[in-house]
């Protein structure tokens, strides 16, 4: 049962028009009630649940959470008004706080007892923003920075205020004030140059430099197939590469270690995808990943960050 999160800029600069007359604001309402239209043809949807979070001040952040049904989240979404600052910071926090309400009481991290795949709770955070600067009580902010200071419980074990299983996905409204006169560009959608660019690619996801509105139909169509149920794992690479394995099964040290693969062993940051039960739902399987490091009783704290080894 995968969790869409939708964290919407409600800063006052979303007031500002496009040369279709819209605000930014209508904009992001238009692109999540179409996102959900695009996510209902998949059977598998049926088990999603959907949350809205702005920029408020938490808990007024949260304007319909997972027990709320389908009428209570659009009727919210209807109703967002932008005024305020661009606290994106603030918000990504209360937004993975928000996801990670329940996890130490379900079990699901399972610390210092290996990473299981199958002990997990997908969740997509798409935040839509207009990318300008960001700010607070304090002034202007060049780089984006989340509050370290959780409410959580356990929180403190664990480094980053996400877990393996979210991913973040950003679609930065860049749209022009006045109609352009040149040719719209045909192709795949760029990253774009805000600061909340590095946050997606840490999670595993990416953020769109949306600048038309065919662009931004282009970015909900790639984001629906990106609901999958899967981790995001660091795969560090350690020691030579191991011996290809022959014909008769034993190891050839004759034949290059590379013939068989596309490309040589290496470190890398990828998603495991995780089958579920065709049946029932529940994601299938057996051993756990190692820990990346040796549990000592004399730790003074436990912090883990998500991350496996290629082990020889």
């Amino acid at each position: 049962m995968p969790i869409l999160l939708f964290l919407i800029d409600t800063s006052a600069s979303m007031n500002q028009r496009t040369d279709l007359g819209t605000s930014y604001l209508d904009i992001a309402k238009g692109a999540v009630e179409l996102f959900l239209k695009l996510r209902a043809r998949d059977p598998a949807s049926r088990g999603d649940r959907y949350m809205l979070v702005t920029y408020d001040e938490p808990p007024y952040c949260i304007k319909a959470g997972w027990k709320e049904n389908h009428a209570t989240f659009m009727s919210e979404l209807k109703n967002l008004q932008a005024s305020g600052l661009t606290t994106l910071g603030q918000a990504l926090r209360s937004s993975f706080d928000l996801l990670n309400l329940n996890r130490l009481i379900s079990g699901i991290d399972n610390y210092g007892q290996g990473r299981n795949p199958f002990f997990l709770e997908p969740s997509i955070l798409i935040t839509i923003t207009d990318g300008n600067k960001l700010t607070s009580t304090s002034g202007v902010q060049e780089e984006l920075h989340l509050p370290l200071n959780s409410p959580l419980p356990g929180s403190e074990l664990t480094k980053e205020p996400f877990r393996w299983d979210q991913r973040l996905f950003a679609l930065v409204l860049r749209l022009p004030g006045l109609a352009s006169t040149e040719p719209e560009q045909i192709g795949s959608v760029p990253t774009d140059e805000s600061a909340i660019t590095q946050m997606c690619e840490v999670t595993g996801g990416r953020s769109y430099c949306v600048r038309t509105q065919r662009m931004l139909n282009q970015c909900l169509e790639s984001l629906v197939q990106k609901v999958q149920s899967g981790v995001v794992i660091n795969f560090e690479k350690t020691g030579p590469d191991p011996l290809p394995i022959g014909e008769d099964g034993l190891m050839d040290s004759s034949r290059p270690s590379n013939s068989f693969a596309a490309q040589p062993w290496h470190s890398c940051h990828k998603l495991i995808y995780v089958r579920p039960n065709s049946k029932t739902g529940v994601p299938v399987g057996h051993w756990p990943i190692p820990e990346s490091f040796w549990p000592d009783q004399n730790l003074p704290s436990l912090r883990c960050p998500w991350k496996a080894r290629i082990y020889d």
